[in-house]
């Protein structure tokens, strides 16, 4: 095993062997097995988003097994789903690639303001199919964060005393934060340190912009002098506020974008912040698999260091 994968491991001391044993499977798999890095296939956008805005522009997506197989020939970490697209391919591919169970979802049929995932699985069913993590969101500044924390911690005490991995998308929304702010550099900061503090393994929050939402908040950067201007420091403070650095902490590709070279000097700002890779979801498959691979091979190759 790799000195960096051994180094990540040790921050986790409290886990079972059961737990550190899968974790070491995300950091084993793939292309950028050994690194320490991340880049994760999420298709969970289904069930968020609906099937049209998912899958039309390219449609052998709505297929679950065309997501399996570009997991498999881009060389993620891993891939992520929820309940229904993991049981529709696991027995075609069991075995083949790190599978990690989103295990609540939010439909956008009553996209309320203040929105409160629905749990639609469970850590029994990511046992059955042979997972390694499970995932979850929470909406920091939701009216309803206090319930999904709840959740998530209850999900996360059973994940840890199964041996299972903890994966918590931390995605600040909600009536009480400015859509400006929801990526804020002191907003998605703290999102990234309520999931490290309910007992995530794996934190994912979205690229955080210069904004700051938050006036006493602001009081303080602009006091301390946190460097925020660039991506790269904005990542190293998200970083820095989960736990100092000892928890892994990812980052969403978001919605698709036509300018690569914007993705891929994402991914170097990512790689050189400190951030341990991304979960890149439309970006990944709304592309034509040649065009694909071809753009994840990029990406890993950043975070490798193989390209500058």
């Amino acid at each position: 095993m790799e000195a960096r994968v051994r180094e990540i491991l040790s921050w986790y001391s409290s886990d079972n062997p059961g737990t550190r044993t899968n974790l070491a499977r995300l950091l084993t798999h793939g292309r950028l097995a050994g690194t320490g890095r991340l880049v994760i296939l999420p298709v969970d956008q289904g069930f968020e988003h609906g099937p049209a805005r998912s899958f039309a522009v390219n449609p052998p997506g709505y297929d679950p097994a065309y997501h399996f197989r570009l997991a498999l020939e881009a060389g993620c970490n891993a891939y992520a789903a929820p309940l229904g697209f993991i049981e529709a391919g696991v027995s075609e591919f069991a075995g083949e690639i790190p599978l990690i169970l989103k295990i609540n979802n939010h439909d956008v049929l009553n996209d309320e303001k203040d929105p409160l995932s629905a749990v639609t699985g469970s850590v029994k069913d990511a046992l059955r199919l042979g997972c390694v993590a499970v995932g979850f969101t929470i909406y920091p500044g939701s009216a309803n964060a206090q319930a999904m924390y709840q959740q998530c911690r209850e999900m996360i005490a059973e994940a840890k005393a199964s041996g299972l991995v903890a994966v918590v998308w931390s995605y600040p929304r909600g009536s009480s934060i400015s859509k400006e702010g929801e990526t804020a550099i002191d907003v998605v900061a703290y999102a990234a340190q309520i999931a490290a503090q309910l007992g995530a393994h794996v934190i994912k929050v979205k690229p955080p912009t210069q904004h700051i939402e938050l006036p006493d908040a602001k009081k303080v950067y602009e006091k301390t002098g946190v460097p925020i201007s660039t991506l790269s420091e904005r990542v190293r403070h998200v970083v820095q506020s989960a736990f100092d650095g000892r928890r892994v902490v990812i980052f969403s590709g978001g919605a698709t974008k036509e300018n690569d070279e914007a993705i891929f000097d994402e991914c170097r700002a990512i790689r050189d912040g400190g951030g341990f890779g991304s979960i890149i979801g439309r970006n990944s498959f709304q592309r034509q698999k040649p065009r694909a691979l071809e753009f994840l091979s990029t990406v890993m190759k950043i975070y490798s260091g193989e390209l500058k």
